[in-house]
């Protein structure tokens, strides 16, 4: 019997199972787990229709054999040739497609996303720095569609940031850009730099998925809010409308007892009440990655990889200007194409990351 037709079929009752609950009234009615069936359901739904291509192409082989053994046309035996050399070039694709299908989804992946970017080592050239990473997100998000929003931003003295948060919404959003968080060191001459010396600088990020309201618990009532005049990109508005706000939170920490005060401010828009909006979903957020640390402390404890181990002190990645490459530590992946990458094409790193993560969780998974 086909090891992966097994499993297949076993996952056959729990698509019937899962199409069933998403329409019972009381699980509708239990927004937490609602989102996770119609989740569960999207995923076991595009594993069923590679089954039916699976079966269907299985069967085909199955077919073209029969009539090339009993068929005495030598037309039909032709066409049954041409059918089997075509399904048996199409077998191995689909097996690959379906085990991949079967790794077990990280339930984050389909998640929106808060960023932060923070300049590190390096003075002003990692300001610089945080800013051509900041533009290269920019252009990546374009590309994929994805709304980008600054939430806050706080300027280097000649220019690029020392800190800027931002959120990003879109299909799969976090499935994307989780393999970006850590620490992004940049070699190059700076224009800081009068003796034209080379400089090592650092900047890092952190992608955080966005939590759902139902999946953190704050008291809104203890949020200590305060509002003063933004001083971002407001124009004529600036100094005339309180709209930036901060929040003030005292969140005790399951994982380890301690109590500490959450400051989280917001300028993002003139707009005070959509300003609270995003702090909110800022607050959530932290407290929510927090609280999943442990967890992914986990994970990364059984990987043996560092591909999304979740540490974030990590040097993930080096841009070097003298030799034009990008290189990624934690795949040796390397691209000779830097302005190109800092312009937002960085879909090839992206998709180096996910197959090396997919390839060492099959072997977890023992696909």
């Amino acid at each position: 019997m086909n090891s992966l037709l097994q499993k297949l079929d076993g996952l056959e009752s729990r698509y019937e199972e899962v199409s069933t609950l998403i329409t019972d009234p009381s699980v509708i009615s239990d927004q937490q787990r609602y989102v996770k069936l119609t989740r569960e359901y999207k995923d076991l739904e595009d594993i069923m229709k590679l089954r039916a291509k699976y079966v269907a192409c299985l069967n085909g082989i199955a077919e073209a054999k029969d009539i090339i053994m009993n068929e005495s046309d030598p037309d039909m035996k032709e066409m049954a040739r041409e059918e089997l050399a075509a399904n048996e070039e199409l077998q191995p694709q689909l097996e690959e497609e379906i085990k991949i299908a079967l790794v077990p989804k990280d339930p984050e992946d389909a998640k929106n996303v808060q960023m932060e970017i923070r300049a590190g080592t390096g003075g002003d050239e990692a300001c610089l720095f945080a800013g051509d990473i900041f533009k290269m997100y920019k252009a990546f998000c374009e590309s994929k569609g994805w709304n980008l929003s600054v939430t806050d931003v706080s300027e280097g003295a000649v220019g690029g940031f020392k800190e800027i948060d931002f959120a990003v919404s879109g299909e799969n959003v976090y499935g994307v850009l989780k393999y970006e968080s850590g620490v992004h060191r940049v070699q190059r001459v700076p224009v800081t730099e009068s003796n034209g010396r080379m400089q090592t600088s650092a900047a890092t990020v952190a992608v955080l998925p966005e939590a759902d309201p139902f999946e953190v618990n704050i008291n809104e009532g203890e949020i200590k809010w305060d509002t003063f005049r933004s001083s971002g990109a407001g124009g004529q508005n600036v100094n005339k409308v309180e709209s930036g706000v901060r929040a003030r939170y005292m969140w005790k920490n399951p994982n380890t007892g301690e109590v500490e005060e959450i400051l989280i401010e917001c300028t993002e828009t003139r707009d005070q009440p959509k300003n609270k909006e995003r702090a909110l979903a800022r607050l959530r957020t932290y407290i929510y990655d927090k609280e999943h640390q442990k967890y992914v402390d986990d994970i990364a404890s059984r990987r043996k990889s560092l591909v999304s181990s979740g540490d974030r002190s990590a040097k993930i990645r080096t841009y070097n200007f003298p030799q034009g490459r990008v290189t990624d530590h934690r795949i040796g992946f390397t691209t000779h194409d830097l302005q190109g990458f800092l312009g937002g094409n960085i879909q090839d790193m992206i998709d180096a990351l996910t197959v090396a993560e997919n390839t060492e969780r099959m072997k977890e998974a023992e696909l």
